[in-house]
C-alpha cells in the first residue's frame, strides 16, 4: 500500500509565495518521477510541474519562472514552492507519484489540497 500525504495548501494573497509538500510512504522499491498536477473550478486537470529520479523537471508555461519544484530522494518527498501567486492559480493541487513495487510501476495520487489566491 503507498499513500501519497500532501500538506501546505490554503488562502494566499496575490504575490504570495506559499508551498506545498508531498511525501510518499508504503512499500516502495524506487519512485521513477514525482510531480503536482492542479484542477481550477470548470477547468480539467493539468500538470504543474514534474520531476524525474535523474532531476529532470517540466513546467507548465504558466507557472515558469515562478514555481519551483523540488524533491528529496531520502524523503520520498516532493516540493512545490510558488512564488507571485495570481487569482489563476486558485485551484485544487493534486501530487502525483509513478512509484516501483511490488505491483508493477504504478501511478499514484494524493488526495488533493486546495489553493485560494484571494485578496
Amino acid at each position: 500500500q503507498v499513500q501519497l500525504v500532501e500538506s501546505g495548501g490554503g488562502l494566499a494573497q496575490p504575490g504570495g509565495s506559499p508551498g506545498l509538500s508531498c511525501a510518499a510512504s508504503g512499500t516502495i522499491f524506487s519512485i521513477l518521477g514525482m510531480g503536482w498536477y492542479r484542477r481550477a473550478p470548470g477547468k480539467q486537470r493539468e500538470l504543474v510541474a514534474s520531476i524525474n529520479s535523474g532531476g529532470n523537471i517540466n513546467y507548465a508555461d504558466a507557472v515558469k519562472g515562478r514555481f519551483t519544484i523540488s524533491r528529496d530522494n531520502a524523503k520520498n518527498t516532493v516540493y512545490l514552492h510558488m512564488n507571485s501567486l495570481k487569482p489563476e492559480d486558485t485551484a485544487a493541487y493534486y501530487c502525483n507519484a509513478r512509484i516501483h513495487n511490488a505491483l508493477g510501476v504504478l501511478d499514484y495520487w494524493g488526495q488533493g489540497t486546495q489553493v485560494t489566491v484571494s485578496s
